[in-house]
């Protein structure tokens, strides 16, 4: 999540902005983008279990929300620890990105927190703000610094803003990737041999190799566009987010923009029943909109 906060009351209701009529390759015939909530400090960190639940956080206000199948709004966790980036493994766990204290938790199902890492090399982190779990376990996040009201630090605590691995057993955590500005969208295949990494202040998002170890190989440049949060679905296509959601295919051509009415789209996640249905998390709001293609969830 960047610098960019609304603060508001909560509060539900139902929109309905008309994008182009022009045949897309991803969104379903006829359908249209859906407020189904605002009056959120700033939404964030969207992702679906594994019956296409979406959970969300709002940080400035401190909470973890729940949109359910029905419709239903609900807050899963408050205090949240200013949860930003989430991602949900097979097996129910809820990986949050704590910038609270710094701290990666993961999370179970009664709300309850445990602390998976808050120190590199005997420094704290700077801010875990996004995370994907790969499909043997092991935890790949981003740790951008984005100073923030609530620390009584103002310097950044690491030598640089970089992503880290944590091993399945949590008892490695290492860099696999230093040279970028500012990592800060994350998001991998659900075979678990391609990551992509998003350097929003060099506008560029990134591909690299997976290895068996958890490291990483063979980076290369997949567009030429940076990303606050991200998402795949399982056509191989991209989804970044910024100024609404641009949608690259899997050789990174642009083949879609849905426009959201909102000062920043910071990011995006599919669920529903068939997973078949986009969620959008952009400054107040929670949007949606129905696909033709269809999402990865936990396990799927």
């Amino acid at each position: 999540m960047k610098n960019l906060f609304i603060l508001a009351g909560v509060m539900t209701m139902t929109s309905t902005v008309l994008l182009g009529a022009a045949p897309s390759a991803v969104i379903a015939p006829g359908a249209t983008l859906q407020k189904l909530a605002d009056g959120f400090g700033f939404t964030e960190g969207p992702t679906g279990d594994a019956e296409g639940h979406v959970y969300f956080t709002d940080q400035p206000n401190n909470r973890i929300h729940r949109w359910s199948l029905s419709g239903e709004l609900s807050t899963f966790l408050e205090p949240a620890g200013r949860a930003n980036g989430m991602c949900f493994d097979r097996r129910a766990n809820l990986f949050v990105c704590a910038d609270e204290k710094n701290e990666l938790w993961v999370v179970d199902g009664a709300g309850r927190h445990r602390v998976l890492a808050s120190e590199y090399q005997g420094r704290r982190l700077n801010g875990p703000n996004d995370v994907w779990v790969h499909p043997e376990g092991g935890l790949y996040f981003t740790d951008p610094f984005y100073r923030r009201d609530w620390w009584e630090h103002k310097e950044m605590p690491q030598d640089g803003e970089h992503v880290y691995y944590l091993s399945p057993h949590r008892d490695r955590l290492v860099r696999v990737v230093n040279n970028l500005e500012q990592p800060n969208g994350i998001v991998g295949t659900p075979d678990g041999k391609v990551l992509f990494v998003a350097d929003i202040r060099g506008n560029k998002t990134y591909r690299f190799e997976i290895r068996g170890d958890g490291s990483l190989a063979n980076q290369r440049l997949f567009c030429e566009l940076g990303s606050d949060g991200m998402t795949l679905d399982r056509e191989g296509n991209l989804y970044l987010t910024g100024r609404g959601v641009t949608v690259f295919n899997s050789k990174g051509k642009q083949i879609e923009h849905i426009e959201v009415p909102e000062r920043w789209t910071a990011n995006v996640c599919f669920g529903g029943k068939d997973f078949q249905t986009l969620f959008i998390t952009a400054s107040g709001g929670l949007y949606s909109i129905e696909m033709k293609v269809r999402g990865n969830g936990p396990g799927k």
